[in-house]
């Protein structure tokens, strides 16, 4: 026989006593937390969907668009002034 002492059996804990076990089950659960929170904020909050009168507001940015002259003026007006020879700018 061998001179070694016998080792007796060890009784294995539960599993909830171990905290790998824990940190494994965390992150899915905070995953199904987390989509349930997004589909509570998706449902109580809807996004609003087109204005009421968008049609008439499309006709005005049409109208804008046809005159460019009225609509350029300001940009006309600033590249014309930086195309003033420097002799001719204002002092």
């Amino acid at each position: 026989m061998s001179s070694s002492p016998a080792i007796a059996p060890v009784a294995a804990a539960p599993w909830w006593k171990f905290g790998h076990v824990w940190l494994v089950i965390a992150g899915p659960v905070i995953v199904i937390v987390a989509g349930f929170v997004t589909l509570w904020l998706a449902l109580s909050r809807p996004d609003p969907v087109v204005a009421e009168d968008y049609y008439r507001k499309g006709i005005e940015i049409n109208k804008a668009l046809e005159a460019p002259e009225k609509s350029l003026a300001p940009a006309m007006k600033g590249r014309n002034h930086a195309a003033t020879p420097v002799q001719d700018q204002p002092r």
